[in-house]
């Protein structure tokens, strides 16, 4: 395991690391404050958060993506010729430079296109602000409810929150929120929010190991 890139912020410590891997080319593999986040090469539930809701969407032409990542949602998102206009909200301003500067090396393609605009701010502030309506909201900005990073986040999987994303789409527009871990409040949430919710699981492999990652989505009538 090799250090590529290490960073402090007022959150505490973003690493990136590079790990040789028997089934793929070296994988890169982001933690925050010592807790893993995610990696190259088990980035299914990350598309999958950016496919789901474009599937339900006729014209999901502006797209407000929450937690930039490695950016395999983002780059999903901007896959979909529809998609005019994709904000992405990131509060680690390091995370965003080695996306720009090529220390991830498929940050830099990812982030020239056009379409896409990367925010430095907090989800909760940016939603707060934001003016326009959006068609779709994607939320992946902790490991989830049961398992926080950063104990701040708990609100966004509030149903105050909730009401705000609400609020923000489109009618017809759909919020999903990522969850490394079964979150039955937060689906309850969303239901009281949205009036109905749905629960997804997907199958991923962490490091050789069968796991779930889990999506709820729902959406504005």
């Amino acid at each position: 395991m090799a250090e590529i890139a290490r960073a402090e912020t007022e959150r505490g410590e973003l690493v990136l690391r590079r790990r040789a891997s028997e089934t793929a080319a070296d994988v890169l593999e982001l933690r925050v404050n010592g807790v893993f986040v995610m990696d190259t090469l088990e980035t299914t539930s990350e598309i999958e958060l950016a496919a789901q809701a474009l599937a339900l969407v006729d014209e999901p032409t502006a797209v407000l993506i929450g937690g930039l990542g490695l950016g395999f949602t983002l780059q999903r998102v901007l896959a979909d010729v529809r998609v005019e206009r994709a904000v992405v909200v990131e509060i680690e301003e390091p995370l965003i430079e080695w996306m720009r500067n090529g220390t991830v090396p498929h940050g830099p393609g990812i982030l020239a296109d056009a379409r896409a605009t990367v925010v430095n701010a907090d989800i909760a502030m940016a939603i707060a602000e934001a003016r326009s309506a959006y068609d779709l909201v994607l939320l992946d900005v902790d490991n989830g409810p049961g398992y926080l990073v950063h104990e701040g986040n708990e609100q966004v999987y509030q149903a105050e929150f909730l009401g705000r994303c609400h609020d923000l789409l489109s009618p017809g527009g759909v919020l999903v929120v990522w969850s490394a871990n079964a979150a039955p409040d937060l689906l309850a949430a969303m239901r009281e929010v949205f009036g109905a919710a749905e629960e997804q699981a997907h199958d991923v492999l962490l490091q050789d190991r069968p796991e779930e990652y889990f999506l709820y989505l729902a959406r504005r009538s």
